[in-house]
């Protein structure tokens, strides 16, 4: 009884000892990169953009830099690729920005993006007829949603508006459905596809002096493709095609073999398969911009 009284009282003398407590954790905000740079680098087969051939069905090389500011939420970029169009440009040179919210695994980018084709001029036949405008650069406006499953399901829809395609006068709009998806037996290996529409209006006759105003055609464009990503290098096989038909082809290309061959047709908007290598880096991966720890 003794002994079990004197446990007790022990017990409750401690009790009222006052205890040291720990100090309260204090919250680690997370790091942000505020300022970073993106580098890629392509080499491919064929320029293929949206279905139709850039490059006359022969290699490109490509690269641009994209600063990305607060986490990449906001960037600027530019990108460069060689090209081989009817008007003759020295290159294509791409100049975009815009934001990029992401809300867990929904992600957005609304942007504008700017087409710019140094050195081009109209492209007139031997019978002096101009069959493009002298000035093909142009600007788009577009929204992209995406969302990842799991990490390793993400499909994503886009729509991308210019009201003067190619200086022609008539507005474009083009949308499309888009996936992807991680194997799972091989980290890096993945399958993708994209499912697009282009809507084409009416060309302005101002543009040119020897052609009437044209009602463009519409055209359904698809890609899909297998890559493989390790470490920076990413090597990517793919196939594209549209429903254009060879006619409607030229009409949008100008194509000059359509021409010197007098059968008003292009191969540049058909089945093709394209490969291509690419290197992709930030500044942050390598030290440079990341947060301290």
């Amino acid at each position: 009884m003794t002994l079990s009284l004197a446990v007790m009282a022990g017990a409750a003398q401690a009790a009222d000892l006052p205890t040291r407590k720990s100090a309260p954790v204090v919250p680690v905000p997370p790091s942000i990169t505020w300022f970073d740079v993106a580098i890629s680098v392509k080499a491919m087969t064929d320029y293929n953009f949206r279905g139709i051939s850039q490059t006359d069905r022969k290699p490109a090389v490509q690269g641009g830099a994209e600063l990305q500011i607060y986490d990449n939420l906001f960037y600027l970029g530019i990108y460069a690729s060689n090209v081989d169009l009817a008007t003759r440009p020295d290159a294509e040179i791409d100049f975009y920005g815009g934001i990029r919210p992401k809300f867990g695994n929904l992600a957005f980018d609304f942007g504008v993006w700017q087409y710019y084709y140094p050195g081009e001029k109209a492209f007139f036949d031997a019978a002096g007829v101009q069959w493009t405008p002298k000035n093909t650069d142009y600007t788009e406006v577009y929204g992209k949603v995406s969302y990842t499953f799991a990490e390793t399901l993400t499909v994503g829809a886009n729509v991308f508006y210019a009201w003067d395609w190619l200086g022609t006068g008539a507005q474009g709009t083009y949308g499309s459905v888009t996936a992807k998806y991680a194997l799972p037996f091989l980290e890096g290996l993945s399958i993708s596809g994209e499912l697009g529409r282009y809507w084409l209006g009416t060309t302005n006759l101002a543009i040119w002096s020897t052609v009437p105003p044209t009602n463009l055609p519409d055209y359904t464009y698809w890609n899909a493709g297998i890559s493989y990503t390790y470490k920076n290098l990413t090597a990517d096989l793919r196939y594209h095609d549209t429903d254009l038909s060879k006619a409607d082809c030229f009409l949008l290309t100008a194509d000059p073999r359509g021409i010197t061959s007098g059968n008003g047709r292009s191969k540049w908007c058909g089945a093709t398969v394209v490969g291509t290598l690419s290197f992709d880096i930030t500044a942050s991966s390598i030290g440079i911009f990341a947060p301290a720890k």
